[in-house]
C-alpha cells in the first residue's frame, strides 16, 4: 500500500513547561532588546547592536514573542494568545501548519533550496571582510553609512587595502551596497537570481542571514531556533564591524587589522569557528522545516 504517510501526532506541552520555555526566550531577548529600544527613544544609535534591528525587518515585538514550532501542542492555552495561525485542539492549541504551509509556499520552498544549495558547499575563507571596505571605496568620510564613526585609515589608503587585497565577496545583499568604483574590482557579479548558485557557508553575511531565514520561516520553527541565530548573528556583526574600515574602539571594540597578515589570520580563524557554528544552524532550520512537512495535515 502506497500514499502519504499519516501526520505526526503534535508533541504535548503541559502548560507549566511551555510557559517556562516562553518566559526564558523573553527573558533572553530583553538583554538584546531592552538597549536598543532605550537608545531609540533617545535617538541613540550604536554601529553594531543596532544593525540587527535596522538592517533586518524583524521588529523588536516579533522577536519578543515566543512560537513553539510546528508539530507542538500546548495544553491549556487560548489560540487568541498566540495568533492567526494557532488553532484548538480537544487536548490544548497548536499551529495550523497546513495554513501557513499554504500562505508561504513559494517563500519556504525557495529559503529551503537555499540553505540546502548553502549546506552542500565548502567554506571559502579567503575574503579578508573586503566586502566592508568596499563599501567605502572612494568615500570621503561625510560620505560613509557609519560617518559618525572615522575610519583607521585615510581614503587614500583604504582604497589601496581593497586594490592590494582584492574583493571576493559572494554574496548578493554585501555587494549591492559596495560603491560604485568598487563593484568592478569585485571577483564575481553577484546578483539575486545567481544567489542560490554563489551562496558559501564561509560567508559572514550568509551565515548572518540564517537569523532572516529562521524569523521568515517563523512560526514553522520555534522562537529558541530564531534566537540562537539571532545570538550568532550578533557576534558576526562584531567581527564584521572590527574588520571594517571604521575606528570602534571608543566603543570597545579593537580592530581586527585585515591589511596585515596577523590581522588575516585571526579573521580566517574567527570565520572558521562561525562556519562551524552557522553549519549546526542550517541544518537545524532544515530539520525544522522537515518536521513542519511531516506534521502537515
Amino acid at each position: 500500500m502506497g500514499g502519504v504517510p499519516p501526520p505526526l501526532p503534535p508533541a504535548a506541552l503541559d502548560a507549566a513547561d511551555w510557559q517556562a520555555r516562553r518566559a526564558a526566550h523573553a527573558a533572553r531577548v530583553a538583554t538584546w532588546l531592552d538597549p536598543h529600544l532605550a537608545r531609540r527613544r533617545t535617538g541613540g544609535r550604536h554601529p553594531v547592536e543596532d544593525f540587527l534591528f535596522t538592517y533586518y525587518s524583524y521588529r523588536p515585538a516579533q522577536l519578543r514573542r515566543w512560537h513553539p514550532g510546528a508539530g507542538v501542542l500546548l495544553r491549556d492555552a487560548d489560540p487568541a494568545e498566540f495568533g492567526r495561525d494557532y488553532r484548538a485542539d480537544p487536548a490544548g492549541v497548536t499551529l495550523d501548519t497546513d495554513r501557513v504551509r499554504a500562505r508561504r509556499a513559494d517563500s519556504i520552498g525557495w529559503i529551503r533550496a537555499l540553505l540546502a544549495a548553502t549546506a552542500g558547499r565548502p567554506a571559502h575563507l579567503g575574503c579578508f571582510g573586503m566586502h566592508e571596505w568596499a563599501m567605502v571605496y572612494r568615500q570621503t568620510q561625510d560620505e560613509v553609512r557609519h560617518n559618525a564613526w572615522p575610519l583607521r585609515l585615510s581614503p587614500d589608503d583604504t582604497a589601496a587595502v581593497v586594490r592590494e587585497r582584492g574583493v571576493r565577496c559572494s554574496h548578493f545583499d554585501a555587494f549591492r551596497f559596495f560603491t560604485a568604483p568598487a563593484r568592478p574590482l569585485n571577483l564575481l557579479q553577484p546578483s539575486r537570481e545567481t544567489q542560490h548558485a554563489l551562496e558559501q557557508p564561509g560567508c559572514l553575511h550568509a551565515n548572518m542571514d540564517l537569523y532572516k531565514w529562521a524569523y521568515k520561516l517563523s512560526p514553522l520553527v520555534a522562537s529558541e531556533l530564531v534566537a540562537d541565530c539571532f545570538a550568532l548573528a550578533r557576534q558576526i556583526r562584531t567581527l564584521d564591524m572590527r574588520a571594517s574600515p571604521y575606528d570602534l574602539a571608543a566603543l570597545g571594540y579593537p580592530p581586527v587589522r585585515v591589511e596585515t597578515a596577523e590581522g588575516r589570520a585571526e579573521y580566517a580563524a574567527a570565520q572558521r569557528g562561525f562556519a562551524e557554528r552557522a553549519a549546526v544552524l542550517r541544518a537545524r532550520l532544515l530539520t525544522a522545516l522537515d518536521h513542519a512537512t511531516a506534521a502537515a495535515g
